[in-house]
């Protein structure tokens, strides 16, 4: 296990840690992403800690998030990314002590590759959170408050009604039976609150 000790390793095996916890937290629940990480960044925790850090090359490495953020909001993208990526280069080729203090310890084109790649995936997991975060539902539930449909299924807590052309939950205070007509009073989230009426006039 001594090749943990070589600083190239240990930094690949920080970033693909580092990476999984992303998709972890990106992906909760899948529990693949979050044992991949447990056990890559506990392996590197195990022999990391007999490797020296360079305390200010960890800060570069860390600083460089602030400027990815705000090439994420579209501010000054191009000079933001060019910042963000020069701190994760120099952060990652210096974050362990070499012999000679101006010698970085991880190479620097596996710190540039390695940089320009986690970086990418990042950019493009984070970009689609914003859209999907920003973006207007494609349908206005609301619009369908006050419309008539069909009871389905009974209803009483909870049952199914035809509406505009597609199956809905809905649920009742009182019991309604399969086959009458409703209306919609409200709805939760994409639940209708459904009453009986009397046959809709054409």
């Amino acid at each position: 296990m001594d090749i943990i000790l070589d600083p190239n390793v240990a930094y690949l095996l920080i970033v693909v840690g580092f990476m999984l916890t992303i998709f972890a937290i990106l992906t909760p629940g899948t529990g693949l992403f979050e044992v991949g990480a447990v056990i890559v960044l506990g392996l590197a925790a195990w022999r990391v800690l007999d490797l020296e850090i360079n305390v200010w090359a960890l800060i570069v490495l860390v600083a460089g998030i602030i400027p990815f953020i705000f090439a994420l909001r579209n501010q000054q993208r191009r000079l933001n990314l060019v910042l963000t990526l020069a701190a994760f280069v120099i952060g990652s080729a210096f974050l362990f002590r070499s012999d000679t203090w101006w010698r970085p310890a991880v190479h620097p084109v596996l710190a540039i590759v390695t940089s320009i790649a986690a970086g990418s995936l990042i950019w493009l997991m984070m970009a689609k959170v914003l859209e999907a975060e920003t973006k207007s539902p494609a349908h206005d539930l609301n619009v369908l408050i006050g419309s008539i449909g069909e009871a389905r299924t009974d209803i009483h807590v909870e049952g199914s009604v035809y509406l505009q052309g597609e199956m809905w939950t809905a649920e009742s205070e009182q019991p309604i039976k399969a086959g009458s007509f409703v209306k919609v009073l409200n709805r939760s989230g994409f639940v209708l609150k459904v009453e009986e009426i009397d046959e809709p006039v054409l």
